[in-house]
């Protein structure tokens, strides 16, 4: 039997139509992908001293000539000092737990803002990024005049990808990396499976490919209940690391198993900080 070419015409015209739609939606995740990157948030909502804790405002200057804002938290303890960077959301206001973590664990604590977060000038890319990690990095080790091998590298989340790129490019103490995906490109296809992830990001925080440049013992840690970034990143990015490294199982989801799994995390952090 014969199908009308009426059929035809709307079936092809259906086609086209989703075809079209299919598209747009491609394009837009294209152009506003940093929309789905990050999440900053430009208000402080607390700072260290409503917590007991003493602190002094820093100034970072990047190479770009931007102004990064963040806190240094002293310690008397002398188990080092702490290099913190955090996830994509909020800002260094909402990290005050676990300044009070790192605290209570001896460590000196510098966390700032990347560049269009708080109060930081710009606006956030990739490569920006990067360029405010090395800001704070000679912050420290020109500015505050502390020794490479007494600097620790803390990563939670985006900001493992950040502290990986890092540490494949100086020499620190340790490196710790917490909850953080292989690559964006890779989490990104998982999350949209439908779309053409790989070849429409414009992002890459391939951590995957730098923590096995990483110049330090390796300490990863990652929980099987996260739900935004699935244990098998933290299973692999262990793989990739060089020797000497571990892998520290937490309880707990994405933004709080630092918190459910508070004792044994402060514990085997601590522990693995003395040993190297």
């Amino acid at each position: 039997m014969m199908i009308p070419f009426d059929v035809w015409r709307v079936v092809a015209y259906s086609i086209l139509t989703v075809l079209g739609l299919y598209a747009s939606v491609a394009l837009l995740v294209f152009a506003f992908q940093s929309h789905l990157v990050y999440f900053p948030e430009r208000v402080l909502v607390a700072n260290p001293s409503g917590a007991g804790l003493e602190f002094e405002v820093v100034n970072l200057g990047t190479s770009d000539n931007l102004a990064l804002h963040g806190w240094f938290v002293p310690s008397s303890g002398q188990n080092g000092v702490l290099l913190y960077f955090h996830g994509n959301g909020g800002n260094i206001s909402h990290r005050i737990e676990s300044l009070h973590q790192f605290h209570r664990m001896g460590l000196s604590t510098l966390i700032f803002d990347y560049r269009g977060y708080g109060q930081s000038e710009g606006e956030p890319t990739e490569e920006g990024t990067y360029l405010d990690a090395e800001a704070a990095w000679n912050y420290l080790t020109t500015v505050r005049g502390f020794q490479p091998k007494e600097v620790i590298l803390l990563g939670r989340s985006l900001g493992g990808a950040v502290a990986s790129w890092l540490a494949a490019r100086v020499r620190p103490r340790v490196l710790i990396i917490e909850s953080t995906f292989t690559s964006i490109p890779e989490r990104g296809a998982e999350i949209y499976p439908y779309f053409p992830v790989r070849l429409l990001s414009r992002f890459e925080y391939n951590t995957l490919e730098r923590i096995g440049s990483a110049n330090c013992p390796v300490l990863i840690v990652h929980s099987p209940e996260d739900e935004i970034v699935p244990f098998n990143h933290g299973q692999r990015l262990f793989e990739a690391a060089r020797p000497p490294k571990e892998f520290l199982q937490i309880s707990g989801g994405h933004n709080d198993g630092f918190f459910v799994s508070a004792q044994r995390y402060e514990r085997e952090l601590s522990s693995f900080i003395r040993r190297h």
